[in-house]
């Protein structure tokens, strides 16, 4: 899969795109990176990709010229793609779309900064996409979770590719509580059943504990829960350890 970035900064991709799971997985030939640098594509001697906007206001705009002809460049030279813009206006990015951008064979991210980008740039990208309800300086830092989020779902990136099936939000759930040596630490226990070595309590205590930590810390996601018998009876003895 290749991943192409659009992007004023190209060096805040220089380190994080070389180490862990992304370095190991491009190292493989898993995925491949094509960070572009947007002023490369602007028309003047200053290199200039911003202005100030019409009709008044603070800060500056992203111009779509360079946007339009960096977009032009990524199809003639790296082949069809899915654009996507990163913005606080998008849709929200969640598991279930990193998974879809996964099944895709080159995603090109662009990175709005300052006020944002010239709304005709819109024109020319496929969705806009948002990590959470809250404002970065600029698209890069979102553009790297919705790199790694997605990474994860290629075959091969993770050491163990099941991994992926039990984190939290696969389904609307948190996942369960993880622990490893030592077995005691500061007089808190690792929980006797992961110790038994019965692969089926071990299932239902999982199961049982992912449910309460979403109760607890995530009601909200309960919302498109579809419970089987065995769930509800785990949610039915969770509230009743909470009595009014």
């Amino acid at each position: 899969m290749i991943f192409s970035v659009l992007t004023l900064f190209p060096g805040i991709f220089a380190s994080p795109l070389k180490e862990s799971i992304l370095g190991k997985a491009a190292a493989k030939g898993l995925v491949g990176f094509n960070i572009i640098n947007i002023r490369d594509f602007a028309d003047d001697p200053h290199r200039s990709c911003d202005d100030t906007p019409y009709g008044g206001g603070p800060g500056m705009v992203m111009k779509v010229e360079p946007i339009f002809r960096a977009i032009e460049h990524v199809k003639e030279v790296h082949g069809r793609a899915r654009f996507v813009l990163l913005s606080p206006q998008g849709r929200s990015f969640d598991q279930f779309t990193a998974e879809r951008f996964a099944r895709s064979s080159h995603i090109c991210l662009i990175c709005g900064r300052y006020e944002g980008v010239d709304a005709r740039v819109l024109e020319y990208v496929d969705e806009e996409i948002s990590v959470g309800d809250y404002v970065t300086s600029g698209g890069e830092f979102p553009a790297l979770v919705v790199i790694d989020a997605v990474c994860r779902f290629i075959p091969g990136v993770l050491g163990n590719d099941e991994s992926v099936s039990a984190e939290s939000f696969r389904e609307p759930l948190l996942e369960y509580p993880q622990y490893t040596r030592p077995e005691t630490f500061m007089g808190a226990s690792v929980p006797p059943v992961l110790l038994s070595g019965n692969h089926e309590e071990i299932r239902k205590w999982r199961r049982k504990e992912a449910i309460r930590k979403t109760v607890l810390k995530r009601s909200d996601l309960l919302e498109g829960f579809q419970a089987s018998d065995e769930d509800k009876r785990f949610m039915r003895e969770i509230m009743e350890e909470f009595p009014e």
